[in-house]
């Protein structure tokens, strides 16, 4: 073992019994039934820890953590851990001393799932230590490993069926339907030729509507009666006052205008 590798705990289980199991007769197996069940000879925490590709199954004091047994592991499902036959939540383990002396006991859990973690926590270790292995063979021979080949063998032809698929509606090249408005006013087009008018009310107008908004104000010292505020022009003087020459005959103003725009364009022909 490398002085380099650091030990990890793979699994930790707060009560255990351990139990005395007489030697095997046959090469059957462990039955767990033979032993005394009702009186362990010990019983106590278990730790599993790992370090480098050896796990260990350590029997430790609840309290103050002193080490019972231990039993090293280098294979699994092996000899150093076995299953007895007539129950999941018995084990036979094989313990050392570490001065070469070895033992089997027997471990037993209250708990069916610390059993099966138990039994999960040894599988998983030794499945890394598989693809650990493997992983080194690779390295060390990168030619000898399977390599893909994807290309195509002579004579070798592929076939491929294309459903027919039909064209998506709203494709390219397929006008679609605008929608109908669903809400609001829609505004028709102006016919052609035609200016849009808009709604100016005339002067006169504005005049008289200013006038009748005007409400007569009540002087606070005249005990209710009305004062007569400055009224406004009448709507034909205002009219008079903003159009100005407009108000004049229209037939010779629009006759002039029409004959200096006809001498501009050269369409007028003076004849002496």
């Amino acid at each position: 073992m490398e002085e380099g590798e650091y030990e990890s705990v793979l699994c930790v289980k707060p009560e255990v019994h351990v139990y005395r199991i007489p030697p095997r007769a046959t090469n059957r197996g462990y039955r767990a039934a033979e032993w005394q069940l009702d009186q362990p000879s010990w019983s106590g925490r278990l730790r599993i820890t790992a370090k480098g590709q050896v796990a260990y199954i350590k029997l430790e004091d609840r309290t103050s953590g002193e080490l019972f047994a231990q039993a090293p592991v280098d294979q699994f499902p092996g000899t150093a851990v076995e299953s007895v036959m007539d129950s999941s939540r018995y084990f036979v383990i094989r313990i050392e001393d570490g001065n070469g002396r070895r033992a089997f006991i027997g471990i037993g859990f209250g708990d069916r799932g610390d059993a099966f973690d138990f039994n999960v926590a040894l599988q998983d270790h030794f499945k890394w230590v598989k693809q650990q292995c493997e992983f080194a063979k690779q390295a060390e021979n990168p030619d000898q490993g399977p390599k893909l080949d994807l290309s195509f063998k002579e004579g070798q032809t592929i076939k491929l069926n294309i459903a027919n698929m039909k064209k998506k509606e709203g494709a390219a090249g397929t006008p679609r339907a605008r929608p109908a408005s669903t809400g609001g006013l829609s505004l028709l087009p102006p016919p052609p030729g035609g200016k849009t008018s808009t709604l100016i009310p005339s002067a006169g107008e504005q005049l008289s509507v200013a006038a009748s908004i005007v409400q007569p104000a009540v002087a606070p010292s005249s005990g209710g009666a009305t004062v007569s505020w400055p009224q406004p022009k009448p709507a034909a003087a205002a009219t008079a006052d903003i159009w100005g020459d407009f108000t004049k005959s229209t037939g010779d103003y629009m006759t002039e205008r029409v004959l200096k725009q006809l001498e501009v364009q050269g369409c007028l022909v003076y004849k002496k």
